[in-house]
C-alpha cells in the first residue's frame, strides 16, 4: 500500500477553519498570546508544525472558543504551518506534512542563518523571534499509525520529568531526535541541559482517526493545569481519565533510510517488542534486524526516502 494511499486510514475528524486566528498581537501571523500580568512563564502550545496533523488544530481551537485566559505567566497559542495545513488534500492526506521540507528538521541555528530558502524554513525564521521568548512548549502533533499515544520527551531528564508531571499518556519515549535535522523541541534551550527552558512533544493517535481530537484536547489542558494558568473547574470538563502508570521508552539508536528502497518485514504499527536478530526490515540488499532482546520499535515511517527516519530502536527503561 503506497505511503499516499488516503484509505488506508480514514479521516474521522474536522479541519477547522483557522483564519479568524491569523492577525494575532505578537507581529507573528497565527501566534496569539495572553498576559496574565501575573509574573510566571511564557508556556506556548504549538500546532500544526506539520500540514496534515488536525488535532493540534483542534485542541487550539477550543482555548480559543473557550476563551481560556492564564491566571499567571503567559500563554501563546500559535499555528505553525499554516501553508500547509491550507494545502491539504482529502484524497491524498499525507502529502500535505509539508510543502518543500520537513518543518521540524529545521531548527539548528546553522540552517534558520544560512542562506536557503524553502516555505517551511522561511517560516521558522518568522517564528523564531517569538520562539526565543518562550519558557516552556508543548509541541502538539499525531502519528502516521494507529497506535497509542505518547510523549516524545527527547533525550534530557528535565523533558522527561516534565512528562511525569503532566501523567499522561502512559508512554514517554525518551530519544534523541533525527539524523535529517533538529526538531523544534530541541532547538535553543530546550535541548540544553543547562537552560531552564523545557520542552515536550506529544503525539496523539493517528492523525486523523476520531480519537486523537479528545486526546489533544485532554492534554492542552492537563499542560495549563500543570502551569498554574487554569483551575480544575475550568479544566475538568475536559479531560480524559488519567494512566494507571507512565513507562519510559529509552531509544537507543535511529534507523536511517540509505536507500531508495527501504522495506519493512511486516507491517509495523509502532511499540512492537521484537527479540534479537528479528527482521525488522530490508534497506536494499541490508538486513535490518533487532539488536537486542526487548527491542521495542517506535514510530515506523511510511516515508521511506534516503536520509530519513525509518523506525526508532529502544527499549523499556521502567
Amino acid at each position: 500500500m503506497s505511503a499516499t494511499d488516503p484509505n488506508k486510514y480514514p479521516i474521522e475528524l474536522p479541519f477547522p477553519d483557522i483564519s479568524p486566528y491569523r492577525v494575532g498581537n505578537t507581529g507573528v501571523d497565527y501566534y496569539t498570546s495572553f498576559d496574565s500580568g501575573v509574573a510566571g512563564p511564557h508556556v506556548l502550545i504549538n500546532a500544526l508544525v506539520h500540514g496534515n496533523e488536525v488535532c493540534g488544530v483542534i485542541a487550539l481551537d477550543h482555548l480559543f472558543r473557550s476563551g481560556v485566559r492564564p491566571r499567571t505567566g503567559k500563554l501563546t497559542l500559535g499555528f505553525s504551518n499554516v501553508a500547509a495545513y491550507e494545502a491539504f488534500d482529502r484524497d491524498d492526506p499525507m502529502a500535505s506534512r509539508f510543502l518543500d521540507e520537513d518543518m521540524n528538521r529545521v531548527w539548528d541555528t546553522e540552517t534558520l542563518e544560512g542562506d536557503r530558502s524553502s516555505c517551511e524554513l522561511d517560516r521558522a525564521r518568522q517564528i523564531r523571534p517569538l520562539i526565543d521568548t518562550v519558557d516552556i512548549l508543548f509541541d502538539v502533533h499525531s502519528m502516521q499509525h494507529k497506535t497509542a499515544p505518547v510523549i516524545v520527551a527527547g533525550p534530557l531528564p528535565k523533558s522527561t520529568a516534565m512528562s511525569r508531571q503532566l501523567g499522561t499518556p502512559a508512554i514517554i519515549v525518551a530519544d534523541t531526535g533525527h539524523a535529517a535535522g533538529r526538531r523544534l523541541r530541541d532547538y535553543g534551550g530546550f535541548g540544553d541541559p543547562d537552560s531552564d527552558r523545557t520542552a515536550v512533544l506529544i503525539e496523539c493517535g493517528q492523525h486523523w482517526e476520531a480519537a486523537a481530537g479528545p486526546v489533544a484536547i485532554d492534554s492542552v489542558y492537563r499542560w495549563l493545569l500543570l502551569h498554574g494558568m487554569i483551575d480544575m473547574e475550568t479544566a475538568e470538563p475536559n479531560l480524559l481519565p488519567l494512566p494507571a502508570e507512565q513507562r519510559v521508552v529509552k531509544v537507543e539508536m535511529p534507523v536511517t533510510v540509505e536507500t531508495d528502497s527501504f522495506e519493512f518485514a511486516q507491517p509495523f504499527t509502532g511499540l512492537e517488542t521484537l527479540s534479537k536478530g528479528d527482521l525488522i526490515g530490508m534497506d536494499g540488499d541490508k538486513e535490518i534486524r533487532a539488536p537486542h532482546d526487548g527491542c521495542v520499535l517506535i514510530m515506523p515511517s511510511r516515508r521511506l526516502t534516503p536520509g530519513a527516519t525509518a523506525v526508532r530502536l529502544g527499549h523499556w527503561a521502567d
